[in-house]
């Protein structure tokens, strides 16, 4: 899935990546530990079983790497998916160039529901996978399965989507949902001291914040999810997200606590992730936070980018907490323009 994560400089001795970015402004720990308090509207349940099998269904397909049968089938999977549940969807077709030189055939998958009307948020996952286990010991030439990395984010969605098609007719906001393909082909991590590429990751997103669906599409903030189904995940506060839509994060996290999730929710930082919320922030100039696995001193987790990223990795009770958190979010915000 990732990146280039920068961490602070107390915790330099633990860098993945040396790129620098300037860390936005934080409060103290005392201050950060504060959440606001929400109204909780009726919202539905999100089923943490069905989420489970969408991101089966993918992991069986084999490893989703671009320009191989099984990314076809699996597009195909999550547009017919999309489509059976009411959305209207545009797939977007591109061609990307990888770090390697290789022309990779992408597929961004974009869904909507209400499209008439104004206010809108933005939903999003990467669906492809790591062509490459280059933080394993064995086969590090070979992709890796992606349950976590790629199939938790879209799982997710794939549930907030069959679950808002049965209530639509209450809605008065937008939904989006844009499946980023070709966010995992960024450049090795044993390559990385040398000739470092700019801008390797998350080439779907950067290619769509570039040539929108709908040239004057907005929206009024987004969430991505990736990495959001492991066993013991925690989600600290992704700094990106910090910087560029605070009210959004400490409104999730709130969310979060408040419906009892408050062990995955942690109201501390973890530095900067380049993440697809980057590009869709910074391009698309549409607010975005990333909700996802990061632990300040661990890292992504001991499976991340390796082939133990498969199904036995993925928590039920992860699932539901970051689902039923995304899913009261968009319900308070459905009530608040009615």
């Amino acid at each position: 899935m990732i990146r280039f994560l920068i961490y602070t400089l107390l915790l330099s001795a633990h860098l993945l990546f040396t790129f620098c970015q300037e860390k936005s402004p934080r409060s103290n720990s005392n201050e950060a530990e504060k959440h606001i308090v929400v109204s909780l509207q009726t919202a539905p349940n999100f089923n943490a079983d069905s989420a489970y099998s969408f991101i089966e269904q993918q992991v069986n397909f084999g490893a989703r790497t671009p320009n191989s049968p099984a990314h076809e089938k699996c597009a195909d999977y999550l547009i017919n998916k999309l489509k059976n549940y009411g959305w209207q969807v545009k797939p977007q077709r591109f061609e990307a160039k990888a770090f390697d030189g290789k022309i990779l055939q992408s597929t961004n998958v974009i869904a909507s529901l209400k499209p008439q009307a104004r206010k809108r948020i933005l939903l999003g996952a990467h669906w492809d996978t790591r062509p490459f286990a280059d933080q394993d010991k064995t086969r590090q030439n070979e992709p890796i399965s992606g349950a976590n990395d790629g199939g938790s984010g879209v799982g997710a969605l794939l549930e907030v989507a069959r679950l808002l098609s049965t209530d639509s007719t209450k809605f008065n906001i937008g939904i989006d949902i844009i499946l980023f393909d070709s966010e995992d082909y960024g450049q090795r991590q044993d390559q990385k001291s040398a000739n470092y590429q700019e801008d390797t990751w998350c080439l779907g997103s950067q290619y769509w914040a570039k040539n929108k669906h709908l040239p004057s599409y907005s929206a009024f903030y987004g969430v991505l999810l990736d990495m959001v189904g492991a066993k013991g995940a925690k989600f600290y506060q992704e700094e990106n997200s910090m910087k560029f839509a605070p009210s959004i994060v400490q409104k999730f996290w709130s969310l979060g606590h408040q419906l009892g999730y408050k062990d995955y929710f942690v109201f501390e930082p973890c530095g900067n992730i380049t993440d697809d919320h980057l590009y869709v922030n910074q391009l698309a100039k549409i607010p975005m936070i990333d909700v996802i696995q990061y632990h300040p001193t661990k890292g992504f987790g001991e499976f991340w980018h390796t082939h133990r990223d498969d199904m036995q990795v993925i928590d039920k009770h992860t699932l539901k907490a970051v689902g039923q958190t995304l899913i009261q979010l968009l319900y308070n915000e459905n009530v608040a323009v009615q």
